[in-house]
């Protein structure tokens, strides 16, 4: 009796279908390498004049290894770069030369690459680290939305009288009795100015809502807010909160960090890798808002700063709202100063009132919400400069006489990120140590690879050839997922992260334990291996979506509710169920067919 078994060939379909799966892969695996050649920390340092030079190198390394800092590697182009042998102790490194060069030296720390250059230019980069791998610092602040609407209020008293003058309204009183309404009183004898007044303001400020009151021959309208009117004010002033830390951080350097919003009113810094808690304590928290006021000898507000008391102008001329960009320089005499450039809305209100005003001084104000000794937030102002007006100003100017180039430069950094509306109030700080980082990466991955090793095990042992399948598509799950991960912008793995790592190991393995058992019911029930693989494969599929997608559901909500850790390991899961699927069921399957499809026609002779 003869017996053929006959060829099977592939058809173009299954081709395409292999070399797909086989570009994948690939793809990822391509993305995964940087991983392999993590980022270092270096010094650079640079002068904060073009008309001085560096400090040679010799002179720099040898104030460093006075000071117990082992340095790696020096060198200098057009700034000079030093890498210590402990990168943890940059931070110090870093206070050590701004401190002995009297900050006559800009010194940044500043990440570097190590990854081969045709990496780089494919824009791939490792893994961002969270805080709790990298060390760095962790802040909760409180957005005062109170303080906030209470100083929207004020603005729109001091346009309401601001118009009233420019207008001649009069016999129409503006009174600040609530913190969130301005009322506008009046005679019956006023009421045309009044509901002028009152429909100037409306147009301005179309959010705000009117409600008149009469007391006998007094007519009041009061403005405020409705509570839609107060959700979206607290909405938007969450939102700008958001994008000014955002812009303060990007101004720091700072590309891991986490800024999102956390409750109601409150907002969660996560910052990765920051040595210096100080720098960035002193610019995220800060509340600084600059603007500009006509001095006003009668009826001004009078404001402390550094020329005495100063009279101005409540009305500011324009805002740090109005200024595009802003740089820290040094004026002819070598003092430093931040050079403005204003937006063409702000051009023009310095135009208008620097052409009516040449020969009259204007006074720059600065303003910021600190705590006092209640606890309670209060808003201080300084009038940092005085300057006379010598002609018709426009997009671009100075403000001179700046105390300190660390002063100047951090004003140029507040101004160019935008000002807070509302006061900021740090409720939590907390600082991890690079040193506890490297630990928690160490125990991490030890867990990660203790896992791979023992699942890979059990699958030799227990499946044997099915289970040099499940291997190989193990391993090239591990590949697609770290792939996928450091190819989605904004993804940061932390600790729990890792811990997804480990459970996607074993839904991947649980994936093919599922086909594999099915497959041996097949074979026990006298199906042929390639049916039973066929077989194994169709009908295992339906328990494994439904599996995966139960799962799916609870990552998402993780995903989209949750902060920080618990986010990072929804991230994680989510990602490797879809490449457990794609793995243990796609690749496996090819793989299968692979290694138990016939090669070469057989006959077989039986007599």
């Amino acid at each position: 009796m003869t017996i053929n078994v006959k060829t099977v060939k592939p058809t173009w379909q299954s081709r395409m279908k292999l070399w797909l799966i086989l570009g994948i892969i690939l793809a990822l695996g391509v993305c995964a390498l940087p991983n392999l050649y993590q980022n270092k920390t270096v010094l650079n340092i640079n002068t904060t004049s073009a008309a001085k030079a560096l400090p040679s190198l010799n002179e720099l390394s040898t104030l460093l290894v006075r000071n117990d800092f082992a340095i790696e590697q020096i060198s200098v182009n057009d700034v000079a770069t030093i890498e210590l042998s402990e990168q943890t102790r940059s931070a110090n490194a870093q206070t050590l030369l701004l401190e002995t060069y009297e900050n006559q030296l800009q010194v940044k720390i500043v990440e570097v690459a190590t990854a081969p250059i045709w990496l780089q230019r494919l824009g791939l980069a490792p893994i961002k680290l969270g805080l709790d791998l990298n060390g760095g610092v962790l802040f909760v602040l409180k957005v005062d939305i109170e303080k906030a609407l209470e100083k929207r209020m004020e603005n729109i008293a001091l346009e309401a009288n601001a118009l009233r003058i420019k207008e001649k309204l009069r016999g129409v009183n503006i009174e600040r009795r609530s913190n969130t309404a301005v009322n506008l009183v009046a005679k019956s004898n006023a009421l045309e100015s009044l509901t002028q007044l009152t429909t100037s303001l409306k147009t301005l400020f179309p959010q705000l809502q009117a409600t008149e009151q009469v007391f006998g021959n007094d007519i009041r309208v009061t403005l405020s807010l409705d509570e839609a009117g107060q959700a979206e004010f607290s909405k938007q002033t969450m939102t700008q909160a958001l994008t000014t830390l955002r812009s303060r951080i990007a101004e720091l350097g700072i590309t891991e960090a986490v800024t999102q919003r956390q409750g109601a009113n409150y907002i969660r810094i996560e910052l990765p890798g920051v040595q210096d808690p100080a720098a960035a304590k002193r610019i995220i928290g800060a509340t600084a808002q600059l603007s500009f006021h006509a001095l006003k000898e009668v009826g001004g507000k009078i404001v402390d700063g550094e020329y005495g008391k100063v009279s101005i102008d409540p009305l500011a001329i324009f805002s740090g709202a109005d200024i595009d960009s802003a740089q820290a320089g040094r004026d002819e005499y070598g003092k430093p100063q931040v050079q403005l450039q204003l937006s063409s809305q702000g051009g023009d209100k310095m135009m208008r009132f620097s052409r009516a005003n040449v020969g009259k001084p204007m006074a720059t104000l600065y303003s910021e919400y600190q705590q006092d000794h209640r606890g309670e937030i209060q808003q201080t102002h300084n009038v940092i400069s005085v300057a006379t007006i010598s002609q018709a100003l426009g997009q671009r100017f100075s403000i001179t006489n700046m105390s300190s180039w660390q002063k100047a430069q951090d004003l140029a950094l507040l101004l160019r990120a935008g000002s807070l509306e509302a006061p900021l109030t740090i409720v939590t700080e907390r600082t991890i140590g690079p040193s506890l980082g490297a630990q928690n990466i160490q125990s991490g991955f030890k867990a990660l690879a203790l896992g791979l090793s023992l699942t890979l095990a059990f699958m030799l042992l227990w499946y044997r050839k099915l289970g040099v399948i499940a291997c190989i598509a193990l391993v090239a799950n591990i590949v697609c997922l770290i792939g996928l991960m450091s190819l989605i912008p904004g993804i940061v793995l932390t600790l729990p992260g890792i811990a997804g790592l480990v459970l996607t190991i074993g839904m991947a393995v649980d994936t093919n334990v599922i086909i594999f058992e099915r497959i041996k019911e097949e074979l026990k029930q006298g199906s042929s291996m390639m049916a039973a693989l066929l077989r194994g494969y169709k009908q295992a599929q339906t328990s494994i979506i439904d599996a995966n997608l139960t799962t799916m559901i609870t990552a998402l909500v993780l995903m989209a509710i949750g902060y920080g850790p618990i986010k990072g390991f929804a991230i994680t899961l989510s990602l490797g169920i879809l490449t457990s699927m794609f793995c243990g069921v796609i690749v496996s399957a090819q793989l299968s067919h692979w290694f138990y499809a016939p090669r070469k026609a057989k006959g077989a002779q039986h007599g």
